[in-house]
């Protein structure tokens, strides 16, 4: 593997991680409270009064996916690692599981009773939370290399433990497109609108099909261009998507997109990881302040799990 692409890979698993510790504080507060005293680095307390870099469910579920994979794709031993983290607080950084999203929850347990986990995640309107969003990272990376059709097939199956409606796995494929081109070097415009000529592409049958309005504004090319205060961020997969990528194409460095994302309030630590995840890839781990790594809780375990990774998908030869 090319150093080129393990900073990359490195990049966004730790980027995302920031992101969330840097949204945590300020999790469900509005856009005018933080506003009124702005994240300008890690920090502590607020929300949940945890210590600086404590990071969330979005990070706990994204390390089960991470180390999921470690042994190829397979979505019953991702099941059962989120099992583990919502009844034994595996993967949390302070030895308890907080914050846990409704959706999530009802997923989680469905597999506890024994569903399959594609069949596990809701898929009513109201399942369209940014819940399986926040932890879909690991896969995109995974499958970097794959086919746009083979990138629809892992996205989807993973948001399905929790999140299986279209609408969704539509969601989570449009991002692994995104973090597949950052991967080869795209910009970040290049790469929103490779990410929307291929979700086109492969959404025009049923169910996805379907969907397709809801992603009109994103589908426009025009997301980047939208007033700050058009801009949208609480809990629905859509809004967080869409202000990710805002973030992403009105920034010009990793530090500038992951607060301009929190700061937007409300559900401020997933909109920090979804934009967390992007950013590190197109910037690297070298563009990460150092002392934001270092402030994250059980860094030394997220770093043995992360190269593990990496040299997982070096032995499968990913470039």
């Amino acid at each position: 593997m090319t150093t080129f692409l393990k900073e990359k890979i490195l990049g966004g698993l730790w980027g995302a991680i920031i992101g969330d510790a840097l949204g945590v504080p300020v999790e469900f507060k509005s856009r005018e409270e933080v506003r009124r005293n702005p994240v300008t680095t890690m920090r502590g307390h607020g929300t949940f009064n945890l210590p600086p870099g404590s990071w969330s469910d979005d990070s706990s579920l994204m390390l089960c996916t991470t180390e999921s994979l470690l042994d190829g794709f397979d979505i019953n031993r991702m099941g059962q690692l989120f099992i583990r983290w919502y009844n034994d607080s595996y993967w949390t950084p302070w030895g308890k599981t907080f914050d846990v999203g409704i959706a999530t929850q009802a997923g989680i347990k469905r597999m506890m009773r024994g569903i399959p986990p594609e069949e596990a995640g809701g898929l009513n309107e109201n399942d369209n939370g940014n819940g399986s969003l926040m932890r879909i990272l690991p896969v995109g990376l995974y499958c970097a290399d794959s086919s746009v059709a083979e990138i629809f097939e892992y996205a989807a199956l993973a948001s399905s433990l929790t999140h299986r409606h279209p609408r969704c796995q539509m969601a989570c494929c449009f991002y692994c497109l995104m973090a597949a081109s950052l991967m080869k070097g795209l910009s970040p415009l290049e790469s929103y609108n490779k990410a929307i000529e291929n979700t086109l592409k492969h959404c025009c049958n049923i169910p996805y099909s379907k969907e397709q309005s809801h992603f009109n504004r994103l589908f426009s090319g025009s997301i980047g261009d939208l007033p700050e205060e058009k801009v949208q961020s609480g809990g629905y997969v859509i809004h967080t998507l869409e202000a990710s990528i805002w973030c992403l194409l009105n920034s010009h460095t990793f530090a500038e997109s992951v607060l301009k994302a929190v700061n937007l309030g409300d559900d401020t630590d997933t909109t920090g990881i979804v934009t967390g995840g992007l950013a590190g890839i197109l910037y690297g781990i070298e563009a990460i302040p150092e002392e934001w790594i270092s402030a994250i809780a059980r860094k030394e375990d997220i770093e043995k799990l992360f190269n593990d990774f990496i040299n997982f998908l070096a032995s499968r030869k990913i470039s």
